[in-house]
């Protein structure tokens, strides 16, 4: 029971933790955006709109929930659940820190310890781009339909060298668990140094995955409206954008976790078991605001330099990686 009870404590200190951090990223990249293009941002509601997302979320809840006419309503209103739920489920088995010591009991920080933790997430990310099918489809709305048959096509395509990508990580950690990855960068060092290729390949395609720019041609403002969640409001509107962020959170830790050490700080500073989560809440926070940075940064791809440059850079890039790993590592 007393297992149970902490089992629990995790799931819902780790539930509140991500979806807070979802509603906070939504506020920070509406300032850093701001600031970034000489404008304050949200700075209205609390102290320099610290309560901004509280109150977006409070309207969307109340705002009238419409329905298109003409929608397939049992898949329209079942999409945007698929799309955040496996969002939200991924984060399971991402170890955000090492075992600590409470009440005499030893308390893993993670969820589930799951020995193919990688391939979980990956199984898990690929279902979510069926939610962005079926929105766009089941709207019966010719710009929702176009934003989900490009969603569906990117997704594909930034799937296969996303997966590659972590392919030489996998040879080093000699594991598809999580936490061993970890283990193996703290006896071998962070892997983003041999593997650089690697990680470069991978936040690329990561950017691609969250839809986020210079990548997010599915929901194109100029061209498509809105794409895919076009003819959606109130809170099945707002669990798209709740879906969008916490995937950008989830591939963050994927990042830091795969390449970047994790819950382990730097070499030389030694550090508690319980400084593990700060560590690695930092790196999320670095990389989740590089991919703000990127949407003031880059302007967006056109659809055939997205299939391109997918196709014909990264996917050979990432099978080169592999083989360069494999030689390197029989030497």
């Amino acid at each position: 029971m007393v297992d149970l009870l902490f089992i629990l404590v995790k799931i819902v200190v780790v539930f509140v933790a991500l979806l807070l951090s979802v509603a906070y990223l939504t506020w920070l990249e509406r300032k850093v955006l701001g600031h970034m293009q000489s404008r304050l941002g949200p700075h209205r509601v609390g102290i320099n709109g610290l309560l901004q997302p509280i109150a977006d979320g409070i309207k969307l809840f109340f705002k009238e929930d419409v329905i298109v006419t003409a929608a397939d309503k049992v898949v329209y209103h079942l999409a945007p659940f698929i799309i955040v739920s496996t969002a939200l489920l991924t984060i399971a088995v991402i170890p955000f820190g090492d075992a600590i010591k409470i009440f005499g009991h030893n308390i893993l920080l993670r969820i589930a310890d799951v020995n193919i933790g990688l391939l979980y997430i990956f199984a898990l990310s690929s279902l979510g781009v069926y939610g962005i099918v079926l929105a766009g489809w089941s709207s019966n709305n010719k710009y929702a339909l176009m934003g989900g048959l490009r969603s569906a096509a990117q997704m594909v395509s930034y799937e296969l060298p996303l997966g590659l990508s972590t392919i030489g990580v996998l040879m080093q950690a000699e594991s598809l668990s999580l936490s061993k990855i970890v283990q193996a960068q703290a006896a071998q060092g962070w892997f983003f140094l041999p593997q650089f290729i690697g990680f470069l390949i991978f936040f690329i395609c990561a950017v691609a995955e969250c839809n986020r720019t210079p990548f997010d041609l599915p929901e194109a403002e100029g061209e498509l409206v809105a794409g895919f969640h076009i003819e959606y409001s109130s809170m099945k509107f707002a669990l798209f954008f709740m879906a969008e962020y916490a995937s950008v959170i989830l591939m963050s830790a994927l990042i830091v976790t795969l390449f970047f050490g994790g819950w382990l700080g730097p070499s030389f500073i030694s550090c508690p078991a319980w400084c593990g989560p700060i560590w690695f809440g930092v790196k999320v926070f670095i990389f989740s605001f590089i991919f703000i940075w990127l949407r003031a940064t880059f302007p967006r791809f056109r659809y055939d330099q997205l299939m391109k440059f997918g196709w014909k850079v990264l996917f050979p890039l990432s099978i080169i990686n592999i083989a360069v790993t494999a030689v390197v590592m029989m030497r």
